[in-house]
């Protein structure tokens, strides 16, 4: 199933930039380029490395010119992140694309790539939230409260993952079909943003 694929490479990802847990750290993609598990472990690489961003711009104490040069980057790697969401729908439209379409065939709310893009961060929040039911340094009623929670994403995964694989089943099945969108995101265009516009 494809979703084992991805959930087991996640949680390469994961492990690999929580040994020298830092943003800055160099990456190296053990997968070769025309594999698809390149693309899975490129996307939670980016996942992860912005999850650590997002918890540094949280400092109360952090010194504003560095919070706009880190805000930068968080622009940066959800543009790297959406990008990567396109090439892997782009190996799906590829995968499928002989397949006979059903007369009654139906779209999906989302692309698979979108899907798999919720699984990425969802095994982040799993494995941050096991650090917590994890922490000895930690009340008992945190650590209960942070394994319920860890119980329900582990649970979710397994729906999420599911449903992953029901839907490539049913896109290879020709019963649904896919249908992918540009994000087309206005901000970061000169053209577009009414702010970057007015300084050309």
């Amino acid at each position: 199933m494809f979703s084992s694929l991805a959930n087991r490479i996640f949680q390469e990802s994961i492990i690999k930039y929580h040994e020298i847990d830092t943003v800055d750290q160099p990456f190296e993609n053990p997968y070769p380029k025309d594999d698809i598990a390149h693309l899975l472990y490129r996307k939670n690489w980016i996942d992860t490395v912005q999850w650590h961003y997002e918890d540094i711009i949280r400092d109360p104490n952090i010194d504003p010119v560095a919070a706009l040069v880190l805000k930068r980057k968080i622009d940066a790697s959800n543009q790297d992140r959406t990008d990567l969401v396109e090439y892997i729908d782009s190996y799906f439209l590829k995968k499928y694309q002989s397949v006979k379409i059903a007369d009654n065939a139906v779209i999906n709310t989302e692309s698979p790539a979108w899907a798999i893009d919720r699984l990425s961060i969802l095994a982040l929040k799993i494995y941050h939230m096991q650090e917590e039911a994890d922490r000895k340094d930690a009340s008992q009623e945190h650590i209960k409260k942070c394994q319920d929670k860890l119980n329900v994403l582990l649970e979710q995964r397994v729906d999420l993952s599911t449903a992953i694989d029901q839907l490539l089943g049913d896109i290879e099945a020709g019963q649904k079909y896919m249908k992918v969108y540009k994000q087309m995101k206005m901000y970061n265009d000169d053209e577009l943003n009414p702010v970057l516009r007015g300084q050309k």
